[in-house]
């Protein structure tokens, strides 16, 4: 074969390992112009403006998880706990919103809201600093640590309340808690609350990944641990930060949810954590750490979110909106094998 075959026979394998990796890497995006394309044929109210933003407040509870999950599998780890602390949090703060008896004093308190939401992000960071310390100085494996605070987290929010729910969470005028319903309700420039705060964290989730030293220590000790500490990383310390962040944005969530709901009960949040892995892993993230973005995680936020919502405007039975959902993951982690598979070969 002449030297212009080699040449050609050459740059055609280029050009289809090309296309191969640009579809690996964009596939959380393909994917979502694929689902966004589809039901809008099979249903004309699915592409509305009124609907896209209901939609993308839904995806609001799953895409503030998934930040916080995002930045625990980058550290190498995982977080089974956060469905669990979104359901406590919603409950610590429907037990506020109800009022806190101090029987000593003989007093009912009724905290004003912006306390509430203050000291439930507290307990979240709590909760969450508790699964940084069982792994970074105990060295309990993530899996473990995260799945034993999971079930302690459930079961003291079902203790909270017996296992009932706090309904009407709109809080009383004439006490001085009202408002609580803003965050799940309001919008802003026609824009809901739960969405714009959901663009605020990822916008700094992805100015503190790019832009500041810890997120560079968060890469290096994910990619590999232990040259990382060698090289003068804080490992410990990245490892509690970004389990106590996980467990801040959990609470949020928990917030946000409880808001749309106007109650809050102890189960809510069930298999919430599977959704974030999800969406990290649909988004590019590797499972074993190091590498993924937030923009990537958020398009897979909004690829479950979208796929989920459509299914149900389509009228599929639930049962069928779960085989789905797990084919849609199953496959997004197979391309993950293949694509970070083979940068390890290739290394």
């Amino acid at each position: 074969m002449s030297d212009t075959g080699v040449t050609r026979a050459s740059s055609s394998k280029e050009g289809g390992m090309g296309i191969v990796r640009l579809l690996l890497e964009g596939r959380a995006f393909f994917a979502l112009i694929v689902i966004i394309a589809v039901f809008s044929f099979l249903s004309p109210n699915y592409l509305t403006v009124s609907n896209f933003l209901i939609m993308a407040s839904h995806v609001a509870i799953y895409g503030i998880l998934a930040i916080g999950m995002l930045l625990v599998i980058l550290n190498g780890g995982i977080d089974l706990s956060v469905g669990s602390i979104l359901a406590l949090a919603g409950v610590v703060a429907g037990a506020m919103m109800q009022g806190v008896e101090i029987q000593a004093a003989g007093v009912i308190l009724y905290p004003p809201v912006w306390a509430v939401v203050i000291l439930t992000c507290v307990m979240g960071a709590l909760v969450g600093a508790v699964n940084g310390v069982l792994v970074a100085w105990f060295k309990v494996p993530a899996f473990v640590a995260t799945l034993g605070v999971m079930y302690v987290a459930r079961g003291v929010a079902l203790l909270m309340t017996n296992g009932l729910t706090y309904n009407n969470l709109s809080g009383r005028a004439e006490l001085g808690n009202t408002g609580f319903d803003w965050l799940g309700f309001n919008r802003l420039f026609g824009i809901p609350i739960s969405v714009l705060v959901l663009a605020a964290i990822a916008i700094l989730a992805g100015i503190m990944l790019s832009r500041s030293s810890f997120g560079r220590w968060l890469y290096a000790s994910g990619g590999n641990e232990r040259a990382a500490e060698l090289s003068g990383v804080p490992v410990k310390r990245v490892k509690i930060t970004v389990y106590t962040l996980s467990g801040i944005l959990s609470a949020v969530a928990g917030l946000v949810l409880s808001s749309q709901l106007t109650s809050a009960g102890p189960t809510a949040g069930t298999t919430y954590e599977l959704t974030a892995i999800a969406a990290v892993v649909i988004g590019g993230a590797a499972l074993t750490g190091g590498r993924g973005t937030v923009r990537g995680t958020m398009l897979g936020a909004f690829v479950i979110g979208f796929l989920s919502d459509g299914l149900v405007i389509i009228g599929v039975s639930s049962y069928w909106q779960t085989v789905f959902t797990g084919a849609v993951i199953v496959l997004a982690v197979l391309m993950n094998s293949i694509q970070y598979g083979g940068r390890a070969r290739k290394g």
